[in-house]
């Protein structure tokens, strides 16, 4: 078990994030992977192949990728993985958390839609979501928003942090990666839906306990956050996860729609395509703003507290157990 290290690159992300200007140095783990994938699905992913041979291929191109990542995990941890060394190791996980970032990207939704309307909304939602924005109304751009921010807290905080506990920074280095090939080409679409299919896979299974955990934390936040209800969370998240299209987002998604009391999924377009998801929640539709994206985002922060809180007590227990001589 990892404890004392997840809670302190959890800590150091809440309070630092990533720094812009490192970013633009070096760029960021998760670009690093991107332009790996990139260049393996180039080379791998030929059209002439069968479905079949391409999804070997695919099979085959994961493999490295996790086979990479977690070697490069490993090594920072076998280097900087004792006494104070540890806090170098904790600083390099913290890059793979996402708790500053996405309440920066959702809150820039919110403020888009109150100063400059919907054009600009449509702008800011565009880079959190892969839906059509343009086919989007104010509603559906704070929909979208809110969704986003559900998804993303499980896939970019809560999944990331509970490898990093339980596996170490090898663990949450091969979620990123995972989770970043399922993004880059875990698409049903002619290109990627052969040579995908491995990592789309793969990734629905490393996100089923973190998925979990974060419709709980959702309900739990409801709880502290007034106006939102905790009952309703709870009976959203029972009653309307399993019928969502994903078996992991319509669990953040559903306890979020139900706290909040607005229908969040149903139908959306990707590419052009329609998709007849299932809605979450028993709200209105129509009615969503930026006021909810705020009170979304006050509900994350929330949820967000309670799960720094229990990565705490769960290093601060190891640590007394460690001393008491338990793990010797």
């Amino acid at each position: 078990m990892f404890f004392e290290l997840a809670f302190m690159a959890l800590l150091i992300e809440f309070c630092v994030g990533y720094p812009e200007g490192l970013f633009r140095a070096v760029g960021h783990p998760v670009t690093w992977a991107g332009a790996l994938i990139s260049r393996i699905e180039c080379r791998l992913n030929r059209e002439e192949w069968t479905g079949r041979r391409r999804r070997l291929a695919g099979l085959a191109a994961l493999a490295l990728f996790v086979t990479l990542a977690g070697a490069a995990g490993w090594a920072v941890q076998r280097i900087f993985g004792d006494g104070l060394a540890l806090v170098f190791t904790a600083v390099a996980a913290s890059s793979l958390l996402a708790q500053r970032s996405l309440s920066r990207h959702v809150t820039a939704v919110a403020d888009a839609l109150e100063t400059g309307g919907l054009e600009p909304g449509r702008r800011a939602v565009s880079q959190i979501v892969g839906r059509d924005p343009d086919r989007l109304d104010e509603a559906g751009v704070a929909r979208a928003a809110i969704e986003s921010l559900a998804e993303n807290y499980s896939d970019g905080v809560v999944a990331p942090l509970f490898w990093l506990t339980f596996a170490g920074l090898p663990g949450a280095a091969i979620y990123k990666m995972i989770n970043t090939a399922d993004s880059m080409i875990g698409h049903r679409t002619p290109r990627h839906e052969a040579f995908g299919w491995a990592s789309a896979r793969l990734d629905d299974f490393v996100n089923l306990p973190a998925s979990r955990l974060t419709g709980l934390l959702f309900v739990g936040a409801a709880a502290l956050l007034p106006g939102a209800s905790a009952r309703q969370a709870a009976r959203a998240l029972l009653r309307d996860a399993g019928r969502h299209r994903s078996p992991n987002a319509g669990w953040p998604e559903a306890a979020m729609a139900g706290a909040l009391g607005l229908a969040l999924a149903g139908p959306r377009s990707y590419g052009g395509i329609e998709t007849a998801d299932a809605i979450m929640g028993e709200g209105g539709r129509r009615n969503a703003g930026p006021a909810d994206i705020r009170r979304a985002l006050a509900l994350y922060r929330r949820a967000d507290a309670i799960l720094i809180g229990l990565s705490g007590l769960l290093a601060l227990l190891a640590l007394l157990a460690a001393r008491a001589g338990y793990f010797t």
